[in-house]
């Protein structure tokens, strides 16, 4: 099985929570404009002032959707058990 990565975006200050939920919407609509088969985004609120959003990617396509879309960082994704 491929190891999947989880690029990050980091947003900070009052309007982080907003900011985070509106950029999923732009990182599915590229999804669905380049035809992608991705289907895990969200995003998280760490506190009030720091969320992410984030898209999850098979390691073969991280290097070129890095250079396209310039995640603020990235990490290993690891499913949730049952």
């Amino acid at each position: 099985m491929m190891r999947k990565i989880k690029l990050i975006w980091d947003f900070r200050g009052p309007a982080a929570a907003k900011t985070a939920e509106h950029h999923e919407k732009h990182l599915k609509e590229y999804i669905a404009i380049e035809a992608l088969d991705l289907n895990i985004t969200g995003f998280q609120h760490v506190s009030e002032i720091h969320s992410y959003a984030f898209m999850v990617t098979e390691e073969s396509n991280m290097i070129t959707l890095r250079d396209a879309l310039k995640p603020h960082r990235g990490e290993v994704y690891q499913e949730a058990s049952s």
